[in-house]
C-alpha cells in the first residue's frame, strides 16, 4: 500500500471540526485510506498536538484516524535545511515556519504525496512533491 503524508492543516481541520474545512478533509482523508497508508511524521505530530491538553488524548486520536507515524530521515532534514536558507536569502517572511520546509523535503525525498491546504510554499520550493489540495 503507498503512502500519502498528511499535513497538520489538513489533520487539525478534522481534529477542531472546522467549519470551513472539515468535510473536505475529512472526506478525502477517508477516500485516500481505502488504497493508501496515512502517515504523519514527528514534526506534523507536534503541530497536531497544539488541539490536545494531554498526549493520550492525542495518540486516541491519531489511532482512531489510522495515521502512522515514520521517521524523517535524514536527506529530508539536510534538504529542509538547504531550502530554509534559501527561502531567507530571497527575502521570505520569518513568518514561514522552518516546519513547513521539514514536512515538504519529507515528502520530496521520499517520494510522497501530500495532502495540504499550504500550497504555495511547497509547489515553490518542493515542485516536484504531488499535492492533494482542495484548490486543485
Amino acid at each position: 500500500m503507498k503512502n500519502v503524508l498528511v499535513d497538520s492543516s489538513v489533520i487539525l481541520d478534522v481534529f477542531l471540526n472546522d467549519p470551513e474545512w472539515g468535510d473536505w478533509s475529512e472526506g478525502v482523508l477517508a477516500q485516500l485510506s481505502r488504497t493508501r497508508s496515512l502517515i504523519i511524521n514527528p514534526v506534523i505530530y507536534t503541530e497536531i498536538s497544539i488541539g490536545f491538553e494531554r498526549i493520550e488524548e492525542l495518540e486516541k486520536a491519531v489511532a482512531e484516524c489510522g495515521l502512522k507515524m515514520i521517521a524523517i530521515p535524514r536527506e529530508a532534514l539536510f534538504l529542509a535545511g538547504k531550502v530554509y536558507v534559501r527561502y531567507r536569502k530571497g527575502k521570505g517572511k520569518k513568518v514561514a515556519p522552518l516546519p513547513d520546509f521539514f514536512i515538504g523535503a519529507h515528502a520530496a525525498t521520499e517520494g510522497l504525496e501530500l495532502v495540504t491546504r499550504d500550497v504555495s510554499r511547497i509547489k515553490t520550493y518542493f515542485p516536484s512533491v504531488k499535492i492533494i489540495s482542495p484548490y486543485q
